[in-house]
């Protein structure tokens, strides 16, 4: 039997407080930590529901783009009329993660710091010039995540939020596995102006960004731009659902389709 105090704080304070006792967990949505608490993998001392905080939900308009609380859940995300509005692909993606019941329980931030290979919003985080807010400081998107599993939080540090950029044009697409609706290769593609940035998720330890590509599109925003690309694949994963030669070519082919829907 599993032996950890409960806690529910009702302040981001609180919680940063409590998440400093030994051994201690944050609960977001729990699609991550539940099952891994199933199998007894990990014994926290404490758990830290992060559910009755108000300064970690909500999605509110600000100059320049979105800022979404990190304990809104992707269902919330996927359905509301002010992301179709402003960043339409951010919706997109998030009615793509998993199935109802995890759109319904998980949260972008839970998955953000989690920094799942086969997540689908760090391509976000990365491709929509993202900011991420925390009880302690704010980090940019291209530093957040720095390998599989792991990102630039510090022990104990807590999501907030994060902030979006508005793109002039911007689409997802994603080669997704068919049982468990993660992506085997996801790409997000985002324009500004003249700038273009293509983040890839799913086929390496880490989301990464896909520069050849992005140089290919400022000069033309066509998918026909990507024609005779492709990433190394030295550094994709391999693994029974498909082999680094298979993930590299998907990349391409998901870039293409991003950049298609993009219009």
């Amino acid at each position: 039997m599993y032996a950890f105090t409960y806690q529910r704080p009702t302040s981001l304070a609180d919680a940063a407080s409590a998440i400093q006792a030994e051994e201690a967990k944050l609960l977001g949505g729990g699609q991550t930590l539940l099952p891994t608490l199933k199998q007894r993998l990990a014994r926290p001392t404490d758990l830290i529901d992060l559910g009755a905080i108000p300064e970690l939900k909500g999605i509110r308009e600000v100059e320049g783009g979105l800022e979404i609380g990190a304990f809104t859940r992707h269902a919330e995300v996927a359905h509301s009329d002010l992301v179709k509005r402003v960043i339409p692909a951010l919706a997109s993606l998030a009615e793509g993660i998993g199935d109802r019941q995890v759109r319904n329980m998980g949260t972008m931030g839970g998955s953000i710091a989690n920094a799942d290979p086969s997540a689908d919003y760090p391509s976000a985080v990365v491709a929509l010039k993202a900011t991420v807010t925390t009880d302690r400081r704010t980090i940019a998107g291209d530093d957040f995540f720095t390998g599989m599993f792991e990102t630039a939080l510090e022990p104990g540090e807590i999501v907030k939020s994060v902030r979006y950029s508005r793109p002039d044009k911007a689409a997802y697409a994603k080669f997704r596995n068919p049982a468990s609706r993660y992506a085997i290769v996801g790409v997000f593609v985002a324009k500004f102006g003249a700038e273009v940035r293509v983040a890839v998720t799913g086929a390496a330890g880490s989301v990464f960004r896909a520069e050849a590509f992005e140089t290919a599109l400022a000069a033309d925003f066509r998918a026909e731009a990507l024609n005779g690309l492709s990433v190394e694949t030295d550094g994709l994963n391999a693994d029974i659902h498909a082999s680094a030669d298979y993930r590299a070519h998907l990349v391409t082919v998901m870039a293409k389709r991003a950049v298609e829907a993009a219009g």
